[in-house]
């Protein structure tokens, strides 16, 4: 294989409000977690069935961070682009945990706002339209979301 891709794409549901923390070299994190959920009718019994996944995000990104600590909230459906990460930590009883989470690095990854801001307050929308604000790179600031 000449290459390989680590690409994740998320639409869904923040389920609980944004978590920020600040590094003692002055850098910033935000974790978040976002519910996707998929429905279908099971064929045999014609009953709807629902399957809801829960992602655990990591911002890094200085401007994606400012985006999601003024504006996202329990609820906001979010579109996201990051990629896979696992990392290895030792929990208080000494064992050793892993955890997997998408990652927005500091200068790749992608949060776009799919609400509309009346609609901020906690209930969740649905896509119907273009996005009401984005931020995917580093040249956009918090003036320039169309808000």
């Amino acid at each position: 294989m000449a290459g390989s891709v680590n690409k994740v794409i998320l639409v869904g549901n923040c389920t609980k409000d944004v978590e920020v923390r600040s590094f003692s070299n002055g850098n910033k994190v935000c974790n978040l977690s976002i519910a996707t959920n998929e429905t279908w009718r099971d064929k045999q019994s014609g009953e709807k069935k629902e399957s809801v996944q829960y992602h655990n995000i990591a911002i890094f990104n200085e401007n994606l961070i400012k985006v999601a600590e003024n504006y996202v909230k329990k609820g906001t459906k979010l579109y996201l682009e990051g990629q896979l990460q696992t990392r290895k930590y030792e929990d208080r009883d000494g064992n050793t945990r892993y955890v997997t989470e998408v990652v927005l690095q500091r200068f790749r990854g992608e949060l776009v706002l799919l609400d509309s801001k009346g609609n901020q307050s906690g209930s969740s929308g649905s896509y119907g339209g273009p996005a009401s604000g984005q931020s995917g790179g580093n040249n956009q600031s918090d003036s320039e979301i169309p808000f």
